[in-house]
């Protein structure tokens, strides 16, 4: 069918039967065979309308323009053209055509009425925009003018962060030469002003790749970041640069039409970034706190997130580009002259980063690539003319040994590497001895390379610790052999010391870690110690003693240092024996101790009631506020390993249900949230019971205060899998149960994240109580208008399976299939009559349900009869009262008051009321 008259007709067809598609179809193929002008603008016109209908407005307008262009009074393409400019926010153009219409068609009220309503529209705008804009130019004149005063420029400081907030606020500040003032702003130097533009400009870069890679002001504020000193603006810098890292990377998901291909290549601009970062790692005009800021920004956005993603060109490129830089920070040595400006969690956070590089190269010559870069950067600090050098390189192998550790472990195998680490050991210099000794220390981290230092470091580490009388050189080999001295791990046979010296190195530590004078970098050695030695049982149930001691350590953990972070997380493990243990068979036991095989055996100290002891020295210690604290670090230097630990000491604190509350009382809830949401499998799992604990017994208002109650549900949801212990599922089940019980908000969450189907699951559960405590959850989840609808659906058993919960012998598990039912039916009484037909067994367990002894059980029976007489089905109540339950009422309704029974024999009689009122039954009346 070629003919443009016949094609035409087909369309119409289509249009007037709703099938647009092949409208449009039918209407394109016109227009290619079609020579007169006339009657293209017709079809141009009809799918015109086409593209309205299917809601794209681009499309609409371009087929009414062409309609116009033939003949400039077709109403029709006229007003076509206008509707979809409206909805492409074009109103004053969509205006103009409507305008032409009314015009032509003065008395047409649709014409009228739309030409109204879009002049209103128009002037709101424009009142809006030029509200917006003296809003906008007054607040830059206020910030600007140095007459200003203080509480007026604060203000409109403030305004115009929250302006940059919403997008058209951040475009009348973008149009109105906003990015040049806001650069004003910050040549200025005064903080306020500085913090303020910054803060602008993150609201302004938030979204939106265009006004991204548009501005010209990414040279200023890396320059501000390299020469700022002050933290709040670094911090705040930091966050403009992941704005707009973000923005570039994905987070802008708009529609730039024609303009995308001057907006999409944003790989320029990242690039920029990128060596704009790694140009400020090893810049010495850079302040500690910006560094830490440029290495945390490197760590969050080059590695993969995840090992799916095949791209991986930023990680290649850092390391092309910046490895180098990164390994300089590792090696700095505070106490040697002219070093770059640091922190104390700077060279920490570059060996984390250095570690997550390394882990994110896919094939053994990207590692042989980045091993061979450490290679010759050693290599080429090493000089045995200049000490300092030579002192840069081994502190830069400890760098990699507490990054990387493979590739540390290499370099620190090299000819020449240990020998020389042993000479320094021996220098007059303080320094020399303490990066040897640190080295030594983190070399000694697995066990392949304990060995070796034990025969080869022992003795010079004790010879150290004898010799030197300067107290940080001396912890540091206590550290060392404390380190040694732990190599068996928890074995109590595998000890490497004599029986007590290990408990002599820990009250050393302690003593240092008590002592106020002694600075915090010592001591947070003393706690590295304590790390190693609490594997010993003795060791660590004297610390829990000590309340001193554990309360600095708590303080420590609290402080500006976050290198800390591990080891105190590694005494914590140790002191609550939370780490994973292998079971022991008794067969496998004999069968080794038969060949002659080592048996680990378990220190006495490490039984459940001396475990259960030191949680409760913990808790009164304030261990839980000090968890708190620590949660609320930066991922860069808090790695999942660490997050994984705290989840296992929270697991165990929780253990005991009378210390949930004090868990609750010091900020253990909220603190769990995150480490249920971010780190490894093993630690969200951790974290999510320890969350399942504390949400069973506690209100979820008073555990999990305002929205983060609804953070809560997802990681308890998880914990529903099949995947996860049965325990798990128990404990999951029963927080959710009082989730549900306490708002509808909670009974809408729990079934979003879907949780219904694996709670129906549990309720076939062979084990009683996971499918009680599923079936109690159920109860509580019935009164959602979602759940009742999954119940009026046809083609399942979740109906049946109710009604037959309700015949177990199991009281418990009876009163909450009962009071599901009880719910249900009063809620939806469709559900009485498909009671009925979903087992032939309903009246049977009705009748055990309303006889049940226990009054709970019976008043659910009752009231599940009661409704069923309350149905829209005539015939239903007729067949209960035809039945024995007609005698079962009236006995329980006869009977005398009872407070034990007093809501069964209500609910009977209010059934024989309702049969009296339906005429099913007659009142007694005895003779006169």
């Amino acid at each position: 069918m070629t003919n443009l008259s016949q094609l035409k007709e087909e369309g119409n067809k289509h249009f007037q039967a709703g099938e647009i598609d092949q409208a449009i179809e039918c209407y394109t193929k016109a227009i290619k065979v079609g020579q007169d002008k006339k009657q293209l603008a017709v079809i141009y016109r009809n799918r015109s309308a086409c593209y309205l209908k299917k809601e794209n407005y681009v499309n609409a307008a371009s087929d009414a323009s062409k309609a116009i262009d033939v003949d400039a009074a077709d109403i029709k393409a006229l007003f076509r053209r206008c509707q979809a400019l409206e909805k492409l926010g074009k109103l004053d153009m969509a205006f103009k055509d409507v305008q032409r219409c009314a015009t032509i068609e003065p008395k047409n009220k649709i014409f009228l009425e739309t030409l109204r309503r879009l002049g209103g529209e128009i002037q709101a705008k424009l009142k809006t925009t030029f509200s917006t804009d003296s809003r906008v130019q007054n607040m830059f004149d206020i910030l600007l003018d140095e007459e200003m005063e203080k509480d007026k420029k604060e203000k409109a400081a403030n305004n115009l962060i929250v302006l940059s907030r919403e997008d058209a606020g951040a475009e009348r500040i973008f149009q109105n030469n906003g990015v040049h003032l806001l650069l004003n702003m910050i040549e200025t130097g005064k903080t306020e002003m500085v913090l303020a533009a910054v803060r602008t400009l993150s609201g302004m870069c938030t979204g939106h790749k265009a006004r991204v890679s548009t501005d010209s002001h990414h040279s200023t504020i890396f320059n501000l970041q390299t020469s700022s000193h002050i933290n709040a603006i670094a911090l705040a810098t930091c966050n403009l640069f992941q704005c707009i890292n973000d923005s570039l990377t994905g987070g802008d998901k708009r529609d730039y039409g024609k303009e995308a291909s001057l907006v999409l290549d944003a790989g320029k601009d990242l690039k920029a970034i990128l060596l704009s970062l790694l140009e400020m790692v090893a810049n010495k005009k850079v302040s500690g706190y910006g560094r830490d800021q440029a290495l945390n920004l490197l760590s969050k956005n080059v590695p993969r997130k995840s090992k799916k993603e095949k791209d991986h060109s930023r990680t290649l490129f850092t390391i092309d580009h910046g490895l180098k830089k990164i390994l300089k920070i590792c090696g700095q040595v505070p106490e040697l002259p002219d070093q770059l400006p640091m922190t104390e969690n700077t060279q920490l956070i570059a060996s984390i980063l250095l570690n997550k590089l390394y882990d994110d190269l896919q094939c053994d010559p990207e590692r042989d690539n980045f091993r061979d870069i450490c290679d010759q950067y050693i290599k080429s600090k090493i000089d045995p003319n200049n000490m300092d050098k030579t002192l840069h390189a081994i502190n830069t192998i400890s760098g990699l040994l507490q990054g990387p550790f493979d590739v540390g472990n290499a370099l620190i195998g090299h000819q020449g590497i240990m020998e020389m680490m042993v000479a320094l050991c021996s220098s007059e210099r303080e320094v020399d001895q303490m990066v040897t000794v640190e080295a030594l220390i983190h070399s000694s981290t697995k066990m392949s390379r304990a060995s070796f230092i034990i025969t080869n470091g022992v003795s010079l580490l004790k010879d150290i610790y004898k010799k030197t009388k300067n107290e940080r050189i001396k912890i540091r080999a206590l550290v060392g052999l404390c380190k040694l001295g732990s190599a068996g791990g928890d074995d109590y046979s595998l000890r490497q010391f004599a029986e007590g010296s290990t408990e002599k190195l820990a009250k050393q530590c302690r003593k240092w870690l008590c002592n106020p004078q002694i600075d915090t970098k010592t001591r947070k050695w003393a706690i590295e110690g304590l790390a190693y030695l609490t594997n010993d049982a003795d060791v660590k149930d004297d610390f829990v003693e000590d309340e001193m001691a554990l309360k600095a350590m708590f303080e420590l953990a609290k402080s500006n240092d976050k290198t800390i972070l591990y080891a105190v997380a590694c005494i914590l493990v140790n002191c609550t024996n939370c780490y994973d243990k292998k079971e022991m068979i008794p067969e496998l036991v004999e069968l080794a101790k038969f060949s002659k095989q080592h048996v680990p055996e378990q220190h006495p100290k490490d039984k459940k009631d001396f475990i259960e002891r030191r949680v409760k020295r913990l808790l009164k210690a304030g261990i839980t506020s000090a968890l708190a604290v620590m949660v609320k670090a930066d991922n860069s230097i808090l790695t999942d390993q660490t997050k994984e630990m705290l989840a296992r000491v929270f697991l165990a604190l929780a253990d005991d249900p009378k210390d949930r509350g004090t868990i609750v009382a010091q900020g253990g809830g909220k603190a769990l949230i995150p480490l249920a949401l971010e780190g490894t499998d093993a630690g969200k799992t951790k974290a999510s019971h320890a969350l399942a604990k504390i949400a069973a017994i506690s209100n979820p208002e008073i555990a999990f205060p305002g929205e983060r109650v609804y953070e809560v549900v997802r990681p308890l949801v998880k914990l529903l899998s099949t995947d996860r212990d049965g325990i798990q599922n128990f404990e999951a089940l029963k927080s959710l149960t009082n989730f549900a019980g306490f708002s509808e908000k909670l009974r809408v969450k729990i079934v979003k994240e879907q949780a219904l189907p694996d709670i129906e699951n549990y309720m076939f559960e062979e084990h009683d109580e996971i499918r009680q405590a599923a079936t109690e959850c159920m109860c509580n989840l019935v009164s959602s208008k979602e759940v009742q609808e999954r119940y009026l659906q046809d083609g399942n058993d979740k109906l049946k399976l109710l009604v037959l919960l309700c015949g177990e012998d199991d009281h418990k598990l009876q009163i909450a299939a009962a009071g599901a039912l009880a719910m249900l039916t009063a809620a939806q009484k469709k559900l009485c009559t498909k009671m009925t037909k979903v087992t032939t067994q309903w009246m049977e367990i009705l009748q055990r349900l309303c006889l049940h002894e226990n009054p709970k059980v019976q008043h659910r029976g009752l009231v599940i009869v009661l409704n069923m007489l309350n149905c829209d089905d005539d015939e239903l109540p007729k067949k209960l009262i035809e039945s024995e339950i007609l005698e079962i009422l009236t006995v329980i309704g006869k009977a005398q008051d009872n407070p034990k029974r007093q809501e069964p024999i209500d609910a009977a009689r209010a059934c024989l009321v309702k049969a009296m009122e339906m005429g099913l039954i007659k009142p007694f009346n005895s003779p006169s």
